[in-house]
């Protein structure tokens, strides 16, 4: 079997000079696993876009609305820290399709992943930093809505809390939310999830691989998903102008292999998606997201 991977580097989007969100790196990302071998041209797919009826299984019918529009206030513009523009309507629709085709994908295959996605600050009525829409919530919303799982587990391993999934699922026992962020980082009000493990600003690899260790397959066990949607964020990398924390690239491959050997022991459906990741050098960022990448393939 080969990976399928869906990427939203077709649908960019304009931001002023000097923005930090790193746009250009969905591109990058497309053309480095397509050039390192980890998939062909043709197992890197558009993904479609959400439909308003898949996002107001999570999102306000107001907010969906609002945004299409491009109707939000200059303040609620200033909480997403985008601009708004009908490129971003239309890049924010494609990345959450992208999560949901894999969704899809991984009940068929057992893994798939998004080369966008993890916009885990996005709440029902709201966005926030640099999420519209919330994809692991619409995913798996979907998939429930279309009886093809009941339960399911959010692994986030972003550097920030997944405070609008959180937020969304905070009264759904059948989503089991587990987040491991630094704990001084944004958001700097957290919403609590099933699970939360915070981390000193520094911890690198020992320490994180530790802990990671000692709660995922409790995590796991307690949730009994049948979907697990993985954020693996290369926020936490050493060199990430946000993260805080001191990861090496070994240590997030590391982290990324455990998780999915974790899923594979027990043949639970795995979906990726990437999260978050400003390196100081554009280039980490993608290196860490390809290196996401290539170990799922190798679990394919």
């Amino acid at each position: 079997m080969t990976l399928t991977l869906w990427s939203s580097a077709h649908y960019s989007f304009p931001l002023p000079h000097g923005h930090r969100f790193p746009v250009a790196k969905y591109a990058m990302l497309r053309e480095r696993v397509i050039a390192n071998g980890t998939a062909s041209a043709d197992r890197v797919m558009d993904p479609p876009p959400a439909t308003d009826d898949e996002l107001r299984l999570v999102h306000s019918a107001d907010y969906v609305a609002r945004f299409s529009d491009g109707a939000l206030s200059l303040a609620e513009q200033r909480l997403i820290g985008l601009p708004w523009s009908p490129a971003l309507v239309e890049r924010s629709r494609r990345a959450v399709g992208g999560t949901l085709a894999a969704s899809r994908h991984a009940l068929a295959d057992g893994i798939a992943m998004n080369l966008a996605g993890g916009t885990h600050h996005a709440f029902h009525d709201h966005g926030e930093g640099f999420c519209v829409y919330n994809d692991i919530a619409v995913s798996i919303q979907t998939m429930r809505r279309d009886g093809a799982i009941r339960r399911a587990a959010v692994i986030d391993l972003d550097v920030h809390q997944g405070n609008g999934t959180h937020a969304i699922f905070a009264d759904d026992h059948e989503v089991y939310t587990f987040s491991m962020h630094g704990g001084s980082n944004y958001p700097f009000h957290k919403v609590p999830g099933t699970l939360d493990v915070e981390l000193a600003d520094g911890t690198g690899d020992d320490e994180y691989l530790r802990m990671l260790r000692d709660v995922l397959p409790r995590v796991i066990a307690k949730a009994a998903p049948d979907l697990v949607i993985y954020i693996a964020g290369a926020d936490p990398h050493e060199r990430d102008r946000l993260g805080r924390l001191s990861l090496t690239f070994e240590g997030l491959a590391s982290r990324d292999a455990f998780v999915m050997e974790q899923c594979r022991e027990i043949g639970l459906p795995i979906a990726i998606t990437i999260g978050g990741g400003y390196g100081r050098d554009i280039m980490d960022t993608v290196t860490v997201h390809a290196n996401t990448a290539r170990i799922a393939a190798s679990f394919s």
